[in-house]
């Protein structure tokens, strides 16, 4: 390889050397044809592992020809007492496994990954039996597949074949009979010139074999990235939603936070900062009357004592509608079971959380369990409510699992004035899941799935 590319490139100290630039003058960067024959070479030697992906397809071509004949006679087969799904669920799973395999060639010979292999939502049952969409779409890459590699390996292993006979035939001359030799079932070669001719012919071929072989080698690589591979169209259907999930949430979640903002000016105007005035107003008055009048303001100052402790807790109620010290302090457990003793409905919780979690995970679990159960106090006319607290498993990993559950009135409905639209709102914010099933006279059930996104020791 280090030889031919010697010979290719030509040694590096010949020819005429270059004179350095003046100062000042402007040069133009000229290209050097090096590195191009370089990557051409490299790039025809790389691409004979598609010449023996042709190879290889022959066999696998014919494996998908038999898995597609079971899998036809299976179905056709099925009226017969059901008996056969005995020869449609192995050809299924085995053009499944073929495809799984191709996606292992395509890699080895072509350094092509086609993706992550598809998940099947589809029921246990139907995965069992290979009735998903999964081992369906499978099966038409095997019927495609086997079509498609026959001919292609069939095409560019004859031109192999004939490029090399092509090549040999001015070796053959000496051992031919007479002047003229047989080259293909149709021509016949015999003169100087066209022995040079065939030579050509047959030299043209063998360069360009790679590249043709390649070119097959991507309509093998489409094909599995099409049914094989996860699906394209899916995957667009899928990342167009999440786009409109998230500017969705996003506007939502700026309205969530202005409304919050709101919220907490209207309550420190109307709670907090009145109580200052009138402590203010009052120590004013105490202080003109210290000296003509002791006994008023004496009661002045009392006054605003009392008003003082009054804005303490006013303040409290305040800071507690952003994070309570609770929370921060003992946890989301501890805080839950403080909703629970203030909530004028009777609530018992239940927690199988056994370490502390993320800060914001954790504030944005207590705000929604909050809301929920003003939600049961306000609207639902329940005698009794359960909180449950708890880790599920899902594909994308765990996920703290909450369920607010009553047995009030029910016949609450997202966005029906209920309150539960601001809680989808916070919810979906954090990629989190809402479900509400609450039937007529049948009471409430609040299912929130909110991601982890770290863990901390308590």
């Amino acid at each position: 390889m280090t030889i031919l590319a010697a010979l290719v490139d030509g040694p590096s100290d010949l020819g005429p050397r270059q004179a350095p630039p003046l100062p000042g003058a402007t040069t133009t960067p000229r290209r050097s044809r090096r590195p191009l024959c370089r990557r051409t070479l490299s790039s025809w030697l790389t691409s004979w592992w598609a010449v023996a992906l042709r190879g290889l397809d022959l066999l696998t071509s014919v494996a998908g020809l038999v898995l597609v004949a079971l899998a036809v006679a299976g179905f056709f087969s099925l009226t017969a007492a059901g008996t056969g799904i005995m020869l449609l669920t192995p050809a299924l799973w085995g053009a499944w496994a073929l495809g799984q395999a191709e996606r292992h060639v395509l890699a080895a010979f072509t350094g092509t990954d086609i993706g992550p292999s598809p998940v099947s939502p589809a029921p246990t049952w139907r995965r069992a039996l290979g009735l998903d969409m999964v081992r369906l779409r499978a099966l038409g890459w095997a019927a495609l597949h086997w079509v498609w590699a026959l001919v292609a390996s069939a095409v560019v292993l004859a031109l192999l074949t004939t490029s090399l006979t092509l090549l040999a035939t001015p070796l053959l001359r000496p051992f031919a009979g007479s002047e003229t030799v047989e080259v293909l079932w149709f021509a016949s070669v015999s003169s100087p010139v066209e022995y040079a001719v065939t030579w050509l012919v047959g030299l043209v071929t063998f360069l360009v074999l790679p590249w043709l072989a390649r070119g097959t080698a991507n309509v093998d690589i489409a094909l599995a990235r099409w049914l094989v591979g996860a699906d394209p169209q899916s995957e667009l259907r899928a990342m167009r939603g999440r786009v409109q999930t998230l500017t969705t949430t996003r506007e939502e979640a700026v309205d969530s936070v202005e409304a919050e903002r709101r919220r907490i000016e209207r309550d420190l105007h109307d709670g907090p900062q009145q109580r200052l005035v009138s402590i203010a107003m009052n120590l004013g008055l105490a202080r003109t009357l210290l000296d003509s009048d002791a006994d008023s303001a004496r009661a002045l100052l009392d006054e605003a004592h009392a008003s003082s402790k009054e804005a303490i807790v006013e303040m409290r109620q305040v800071a507690r509608g952003i994070v309570p010290p609770i929370l921060a302090d003992r946890g989301l457990d501890a805080a839950v079971s403080a909703l629970a003793v203030r909530s004028p409905v009777p609530v018992e919780v239940t927690s199988r959380l056994r370490e502390r979690l993320d800060p914001t995970v954790e504030a944005i679990a207590y705000f929604c369990i909050s809301e929920a159960l003003t939600n049961v106090a306000k609207h639902a006319g329940a005698s009794t409510a359960r909180v449950d607290l708890g880790l599920s498993p899902t594909l994308e990993g765990e996920r703290l699992a909450i369920t607010v559950s009553d047995d009030g009135r029910g016949g609450a409905v997202v966005g029906g004035g209920s309150g539960l639209t601001g809680l989808r709102q916070r919810i979906a914010a954090v990629d989190g899941e809402l479900h509400v099933h609450s039937p007529r006279g049948g009471g409430t059930t609040v299912a929130i799935a909110l991601p982890l996104r770290g863990r901390r020791t308590a």
